[in-house]
């Protein structure tokens, strides 16, 4: 019996494909041949080469993401949370840069395509970091504040340290010093004021 041909099943292939080949060289045809189907069945799942570059990223980025939900909903502090966020977020990223550089490059050029995918993806993340911040406003831990254009900014301002474009700075040693003195300034301006 043949396994049934699914969504989850002709990402992982592409997945694959683009780690082997990589994005200028895997084409549409490679994943089907790794799943040992025709290029149409796949396209019948994704109706072109864009869409399923584009699920490819979404899937990576929701990879992220949801691990930082459970974080950003847990029952503790907001000020705890949020650091073990910021942590996540960039181990995550880290980890992926150094233990999969090829991959992790080809993950890059792709959300270069997928703006829109990528523009939902930061949206989430800024959405996950306001509801830590409205958590911190409502418990007395942080001052009041827009809680949507605190989230964003927070996501903003440790950009350096979970944002692709700045990979080649992850390996400074002076790195987690940097992070530590961004993350002082941060509960310096979210401290609620006594």
């Amino acid at each position: 019996m043949t396994e049934q041909l699914t969504s989850d099943r002709i990402l992982a292939a592409a997945e694959d494909v683009l780690r082997r080949f990589g994005l200028a060289k895997a084409t549409v045809v490679d994943v089907a041949r790794a799943l040992g189907v025709s290029h149409g069945s796949v396209y019948r799942h994704f109706p072109s080469k864009a869409a399923l570059r584009d699920a490819v990223t979404e899937r990576w980025l929701v990879g992220v993401s949801d691990p930082l939900r459970a974080v950003a909903e847990a029952d503790r502090p907001a000020t705890e949370r949020l650091r073990h966020w910021l942590d996540t977020l960039i181990a995550a990223k880290q980890t992926k840069a150094r233990e999969d550089p090829e991959l992790f490059a080809t993950y890059i050029a792709l959300t270069e395509e997928a703006r829109e995918v990528v523009g939902r993806h930061v949206a989430t993340l800024a959405g996950q970091l306001a509801g830590i911040v409205a958590d911190g406003v409502a418990s007395g831990e942080f001052a009041p504040v827009d809680t949507a254009l605190a989230g964003r900014a927070l996501l903003d301002a440790t950009g350096r340290f979970h944002n692709p474009a700045h990979a080649g700075e992850w390996a400074d040693p002076g790195i987690d010093a940097a992070f530590e003195a961004v993350w002082s300034l941060v509960l310096s301006g979210l401290a609620a004021r006594g």
